[in-house]
């Protein structure tokens, strides 16, 4: 029988690790594609392939440095301060990222004869980014299709939870302390808990929080 295989975005951060650990009890080759794309927080490159290889992934790295020329934002330089105003979308909006990641992602799937591609996008929590919304993914998956003449099926496990519901499925999956320890969503570079202040850690700590509580309560 033909192996059913995956390619997985992944940055090493709670939600795209959610979803490596969510592909790897689904299928049966999965692979793990990194974006260096000139990020304040470069230390996730690192975080991303050290996750990868204990456990056991195979993990490249594609560089990508051109989406920091072509929109400069909170993510990429460090004199852009982050910030959400009201009305606006967050500076941490990177322009075009979901969009160019998942293209190039495809292209390597196909290479590799995977028609599964897995990504952490997520309406519920998604801070505005319109990118992350489930019509553009829905939209995508059938441009990409027409592109190569290939059915590729872009799945989107977080799509309709919240974070709670996201250290939930973690926990579900028996990677919650992994998860929890080892993992970068800090805006600030600092794993695990991080720093507890940039908007980030603030979302995943409340997310933890409620859900311990959640689960506490059903004990």
């Amino acid at each position: 029988m033909e192996k059913e295989k995956a390619v997985v975005v992944f940055s090493g951060g709670q939600d795209s690790t959610t979803c490596l650990f969510w592909a790897l009890e689904r299928y049966d080759v999965v692979e793990a594609i990194t974006f260096d794309y000139g990020q304040r927080h470069w230390q996730e490159l690192e975080v991303a392939a050290n996750i990868a290889k204990e456990l056991g992934v195979n993990h490249r790295i594609l560089d990508l440095n051109l989406l920091n020329q072509l929109a400069p934002n909170a993510l990429t330089r460090n004199d852009v301060a982050i910030e959400h105003k009201e009305g606006q979308l967050p500076s941490t909006f990177v322009d075009g990222r979901n969009h160019l990641f998942l293209s190039f992602v495809a292209v390597i799937a196909k290479q590799l004869d995977a028609r599964n591609i897995i990504t952490g996008v997520c309406e519920t929590d998604f801070s505005g980014y319109p990118d992350c919304r489930d019509i553009f993914i829905k939209s995508l998956n059938v441009t990409l299709n027409l592109s190569m003449d290939y059915n590729f099926v872009i799945h989107t496990p977080l799509m309709w939870i919240n974070k709670a519901e996201t250290w939930a499925l973690a926990d579900e999956l028996g990677a919650f302390d992994f998860i929890r320890e080892k993992t970068l969503t800090c805006y600030n570079g600092i794993i695990g808990n991080g720093c507890g202040e940039c908007p980030a850690c603030k979302l995943r700590l409340a997310g933890m929080d409620q859900f311990l509580l959640e689960k506490g309560a059903k004990i």
